[in-house]
């Protein structure tokens, strides 16, 4: 019944999202978890430590983030009943580890910005979503950051939850996003957290091998260019840095007729990233509408998926 769980999480958090006034009360399942990895990081992961000190701590603190996510939910899933009962209990509970409607505001927020010519709020906004410096990116490069974060974060936050939780029940998406979220704040490629993150970042493309390619499987199929986008998915998608990222990125570029990635600036670094799409235009707000009903529509047929597969129960 995990099949019909997730399209239940899928379905609340789509309508609810998690209300402001409840994260004030109470703050989030994905922020409990940033405070027990930033009180473990900034406890164990001292400078002047030896290489294999600060992978070895590391690696520790992934196993008591991951531990502290998974136990819980092993026991909760343990005690609900059985049945539909169960099932629905279980779908409130993963509802706020799902990132859907959030998501969603997040990127329209920006093509909002970006039709009415306010840049400064376009910038704000993008700023919410990407690690880039946004006072650096142009129209075009607040539009392509947007809309690989969509990309990017349609597998990062829905899918990949989902299909962890689909495979696992509630502890799987518990970890999951356990092992998400220690790499956003710890597996980055820079001197504080390079050996300290590694086995971090590791796992994350590890839990996301599955997911991020099955994304760019479903922004192909429901693309208004299908063809096209999994023609770009083929060929561009390993050419991204990241072993996972490239695939979701480069169906929604063909499958929008846009490039996105390309040379960034993070800080006072130039990435020298290759285009997915090249060849393609950049792209505006008008595709930054169209990005979100892709997204869209790929959420709508990742949840026929997981109805057809409660169906079979």
């Amino acid at each position: 019944m995990t099949a019909a769980a997730m399209l239940i999480a899928m379905a609340l958090e789509g309508a609810l999202g998690w209300p402001n006034r409840l994260h004030a009360r109470i703050g989030h399942p994905v922020v409990w978890i940033g405070a027990v990895i930033a009180a473990l990081e900034g406890r164990w992961n001292r400078p002047g430590d030896t290489e294999g000190r600060h992978v070895a701590l590391g690696a520790a603190t992934v196993v008591v983030v991951v531990g502290a996510a998974v136990l819980p939910a092993l026991l909760v899933q343990a005690i609900l009943p059985g049945g539909w009962v169960g099932t629905v209990l279980t779908g409130i509970l993963a509802a706020p580890l799902v990132a859907g409607r959030s998501l969603y505001d997040h990127v329209a927020a920006v093509a909002r910005a970006l039709a009415a010519n306010d840049m400064a709020g376009a910038r704000g906004a993008v700023a919410m979503i990407v690690g880039r410096d946004p006072a650096k990116l142009n129209r075009a490069g607040i539009a392509r950051a947007a809309l690989e974060s969509l990309a990017e974060n349609a597998s990062d936050g829905v899918v990949a939850p989902v299909f962890w939780g689909v495979v696992f029940g509630l502890p799987g998406i518990a970890g999951y996003k356990a092992i998400n979220t220690l790499d956003s704040m710890i597996g980055h490629r820079n001197d504080r957290y390079r050996q300290f993150g590694r086995v971090a970042a590791r796992l994350d493309d590890l839990a996301n091998l599955i997911p991020a390619r099955l994304t760019g499987v479903l922004f192909c199929a429901v693309a208004r260019r299908p063809r096209a986008a999994l023609a770009t998915m083929r060929r561009d998608a390993r050419a991204h840095r990241s072993p996972n990222a490239g695939w979701p990125e480069s169906a929604m570029a063909g499958g929008l007729g846009v490039r996105l990635s390309g040379p960034r600036v993070y800080g006072d670094r130039i990435s020298d990233e290759p285009w997915l799409n090249a060849g393609a235009p950049d792209p505006d707000a008008a595709a930054m509408r169209a990005g979100l009903w892709l997204y869209l529509r790929g959420l709508g047929a990742l949840a026929l998926m997981l109805a057809a597969l409660a169906s079979t129960i």
